[in-house]
């Protein structure tokens, strides 16, 4: 479906379209993903006509497609990057952004039929897989750039930074020079990667290194995941060092770095970039609304929405050299359905509720163009 860029404000209160269905086989032969995750925004903000983050609601929406009925699954944050790279629910501690750095406690030793792990905690152990051990078992690349990270060495390490098991989280508030978070880094909060210190040295890196990895295609991973510090991805409206955040950071940020992205040679010849939210700022029922048949936790005490069964409305920017641009898509989306269209896209299997089979995976709504070359193998 395409839509007109002056149709915007009519998108914004259009009902959710039942998504149709999807196959690996019927996805482009994109090769190349990148996910970039901001912070807090409910969609009727972020997207409004007249909204502090131009760039994103005009330029990328009209370059690619506008998810208008896209979900976040939880509040507060860290449940919503944990569900984007395994499938795994919210839980009372990644509820509350784990402010300690605790170990995961099993109430049984095996995952139920649905993939989830029961009990509650923050670092996941061993046998929950998340999607970056997938893509190395089939010998696709990955990489992870946080912003900030290491810029202090006293609170966390330049790579693959998070504090001791056990110990609090001095990432919870940020600092003039370092305003990284550690619950806006998923990868650190699972024992199948952290275990090993040289892996994930290699792999949970320094936003800065991104520029490099983009310049030269042979070293742009297949997966890139970018998260930005706590001023530049809206997260705070006043910023440690004096700027104003919010969604203004957000389109300063934006405007650098995305042309970074889809300027890069491996992005033309066959990439996807997915811009979207956490979680929606919470307020009212939209701010604590799902789609897509979202299911809490077994046995967990409070919804993933704490006021609802999820994290709310939130939209989603997607760019590809396969999307029509300025397509509007009304399908209805979740992060669980962003991890599944990952998975799909690489051939590989879903994992905990990404596997849900009435999830959609994005589908001809979204995927609107004729591959415009053959693709960069």
């Amino acid at each position: 479906m395409r839509i007109a860029p002056i149709l915007l404000a009519a998108a914004l209160t259009a009902g959710p379209g039942l998504a149709p269905a999807a196959s690996a086989s019927a996805l482009p032969p994109i090769r190349h993903v990148f996910v970039l995750v901001l912070e807090n925004q409910s969609y009727a903000q972020t997207f409004a006509p007249d909204s502090d983050a131009p760039y994103l609601v005009h330029t990328l929406t009209a370059q690619g497609s506008l998810l208008t009925h896209y979900y976040a699954i939880g509040h507060a944050s860290l449940d919503n990057y944990v569900a984007m790279i395994s499938g795994q629910a919210p839980n009372a501690h990644t509820q509350l952004d784990c402010p300690t750095f605790s170990e995961f406690r099993l109430s049984q030793p095996a995952l139920d039929p649905s993939g989830q792990a029961l009990g509650s905690g923050c670092v996941y152990p061993r046998i929950v897989k998340t999607l970056p051990d997938q893509l190395e078992a089939a010998g696709l690349t990955w990489r992870a750039y946080m912003e900030d990270m290491g810029n202090d060495p006293k609170r966390e390490r330049a790579t693959c930074g998070h504090p001791p098991l056990g110990a609090s989280d001095p990432t919870q508030i940020a600092r003039r020079g370092d305003q990284y978070a550690a619950r806006h880094d998923p990868f650190v909060y699972f024992h199948s990667i952290i275990d090993d210190a040289a892996r994930c040295d290699a792999h949970v890196v320094n936003l800065e290194h991104l520029p490099a990895d983009l310049a030269d295609p042979a070293a742009t991973p297949n997966y890139v995941f970018i998260t930005p510090n706590l001023c530049n991805d809206g997260h705070d409206a006043k910023c440690a060092d004096g700027r104003v955040g919010g969604l203004t950071a957000i389109n300063a940020f934006l405007t650098k770095w995305v042309p970074l992205i889809t300027s890069s040679a491996a992005y033309r010849a066959d990439g996807m970039l997915v811009v979207t939210f956490d979680e929606s700022d919470g307020v009212g029922a939209e701010g604590s609304g799902a789609c897509c048949g979202e299911r809490p936790l077994p046995g967990t005490r409070y919804a993933p929405g704490f006021n609802g069964p999820g994290g709310g409305r939130v939209g989603a920017a997607v760019l590809s050299p396969f999307v029509q641009p300025g397509t509007v898509s009304a399908v209805a989306y979740n992060h669980y359905s962003l991890l599944k269209t990952v998975q799909a896209i690489f051939a590989l299997p879903p994992l905990g509720y990404a596997a849900d089979a009435q999830l959609a995976v994005f589908g001809p709504d979204v995927f609107s163009a004729a591959a415009p070359h053959p693709p960069a193998r």
